[in-house]
Parts: C-alpha cells; sequence; structure tokens
C-alpha cells in the first residue's frame, strides 16, 4: 500500500504541515547524502522540515536550505532562536533578548538562503525571560515578513500558560509519548482550546520504545520503560510495527498537529513514512497502552 500522507492545520496559522515532520537535527551523513534524505522526504509527501540555529553551529541550516530552496514554497520550515554559541564554542548561553532574535533571524535567513521563515521558534524559556519583550521581537519580525508565524519549543506550563495568554504563537513544540505524558495533565487542552498547534517531539523516547535498550527515563524505572515498549510491541501487527504503533499513540491525541521524528537513513525515513499508512490505533489498543505504565507529572515549573 503506498504512504498517504495527511496534512493538518497547525494551530490557527494557515499552516498544512505533514502528520510527521522531518528533525533535521539528526542528519549525521555528508552534505549530499543529506539533502538527498530531505529531498526524498519531500518527494515522499513530508512537507514539514525542522532545523535550528544551535544545530551543528547553524550548518544543519545550510543543508537544509540547499535542499529545499528549488522547491521552497511548497515546504515549511521551522527554525529556533535563542541559544547563543559562546566565542569559544564550548556551549551556549540562553539569550532570548529583543536585541539578540533580531539579530539571530537575519544570519538564520541567509543560511536557510530564503527571504522569510515559515515558524520561528524559541528554543525554550523561562518563566524569568523579559517575555514581553520576546514576544515584541517576534512581532516585529511578523510584521515585517521576515517570519510568518511564531511559537515556542518549550516543556514549562508556567512558560506555557504565560504565552498562551500574552502572545499570537500558533505552536508549541514539546516532548510527548508513550514515555512522556505530562503534557496531558494542563498543557494539551489548554492549548486546543486556544487553537494552538502541538509539534511532538522525543516520540520514541530516544529509541527505546522501539529498539534500544531499556535505561531509566524521566522518573520512570528501567523496567517500567521495558513494560512501554512491550506493550508497543504487543499491539503491532503486520503493517504497523513498533516505530509506526508508537508514533501511532501521539498522532491519536487530537492537539498533535505533527510527529517531528528525527531521521537520519533511508530505513529510518521509510519506516517513518509508513505511519501514515499504518492502521490507526483503536480504542482497546490505546487504553492497552495508557494502562502499560502510569503517566508522570511535571514536577518543576508548573
Amino acid at each position: 500500500m503506498p504512504n498517504t500522507i495527511h496534512y493538518r492545520t497547525l494551530g490557527r496559522s494557515r499552516l498544512k504541515v505533514s502528520e510527521v515532520g522531518f528533525g533535521c537535527m539528526s542528519l549525521n551523513g555528508t552534505e549530499t547524502q543529506n539533502i538527498a534524505l530531505l529531498r526524498k522526504a519531500f518527494d515522499s509527501g513530508i512537507n514539514f522540515f525542522d532545523t535550528a540555529d544551535l544545530y551543528q553551529h547553524g550548518n544543519n541550516e545550510v543543508t537544509v536550505g540547499k535542499a529545499l530552496k528549488d522547491i521552497r514554497k511548497k515546504v515549511i520550515i521551522s527554525t529556533k532562536v535563542g541559544n547563543q554559541w559562546k566565542k569559544d564554542s564550548s556551549g551556549w548561553d540562553w539569550n532570548p533578548s529583543k536585541a539578540y532574535i533580531l539579530e539571530s533571524v537575519e544570519r538564520s535567513l541567509k543560511r536557510l538562503d530564503t527571504d522569510y521563515i515559515d515558524l520561528y521558534l524559541l528554543h525554550g524559556g523561562t518563566i524569568e525571560d523579559p517575555i514581553d519583550d520576546t514576544i515584541e521581537a517576534f512581532e516585529i519580525l511578523k510584521k515585517s515578513g521576515k517570519i510568518l508565524y511564531y511559537g515556542i519549543s518549550s516543556i514549562r506550563p508556567n512558560v506555557i500558560r504565560t504565552y498562551v495568554q500574552k502572545s499570537n504563537i500558533v505552536c508549541v513544540m514539546m516532548q510527548y509519548g508513550l514515555l512522556d505524558r505530562r503534557p496531558e495533565e494542563s498543557c494539551l487542552a489548554l492549548l486546543r482550546e486556544n487553537g494552538i498547534g502541538v509539534l511532538a517531539r522525543g516520540v520514541l523516547a530516544k529509541g527505546m520504545l522501539v529498539n534500544k535498550a531499556a535505561e531509566e527515563f524521566l522518573e520512570y524505572k528501567k523496567e517500567d520503560v521495558s513494560k512501554a515498549s512491550n506493550a508497543i510491541a504487543s499491539v503491532s501487527k503486520p503493517g504497523r510495527n513498533k516505530t509506526q504503533t508508537a508514533i501511532r499513540f501521539v498522532l491519536n491525541e487530537p492537539a498533535i498537529s505533527s510527529a517531528v521524528i528525527g531521521i537520519r537513513t533511508d530505513t529510518q525515513l521509510n519506516e517513518v513514512l509508513g505511519t501514515c499508512s499504518a492502521e490507526p490505533l483503536n480504542g482497546t489498543e490505546m487504553q492497552f497502552l495508557r494502562d502499560a505504565v502510569p503517566p508522570i507529572f511535571y514536577l518543576q515549573h508548573r
């Protein structure tokens, strides 16, 4: 059966993103190999590509820009800002200031070789940030046409609530999956009610839900991680393998606009694409997975 990719409107924006997005951070081949992989993803129906100025010191953006330049109007590019590399490149500092955002967008535009960014995300955030100034920077960029929409990448409920109240964000990128259901407690319903899309990352829990050895993860013990992985295996079937089942679990949540999956190889891409034609989880399967491990909750930043 050919893969039939479905598209979902991202919050209250006009962007229609593929239900599985390409997480470009994972790219680790040569530039030629990476470009070929990105083009294959596009040719197969993926139209949403997520990068950040932080990844590979900006070189990730360069690769994405080269790969998508001649099809720019047909794709949706998301990139992020807020992490400022130290001069010695030993690490980075958090900088959500208005001035830094307005400077950084110019560098991202140049690296991506484009005159606009579809979706510009704050790459983190704390409640102590100068949030009003941060929002003002994004609004200036939106008004100038350098970005079409903006959002935040955050798992902190107090930060998310503040941006919902104060800003015009159209999405939040956050970790969500069978082994991280923390957003269900207070974030998913809030975002859905306010017309804000969710971009899910960390769906496969570093691969431990599908093919990597179990280890402690968040508040879960190793045995809990094994239980979750075994549960995924139990409801998988011909035509819907473990990876596809784990992604389908996330896509079943109405608040989710796209599951953003890190992809490095053709094999991984084909597996992710197979999710789109794989049979959705039914109510019994969803409940079985939910019962496999108890949900955890945010302990900080509530």
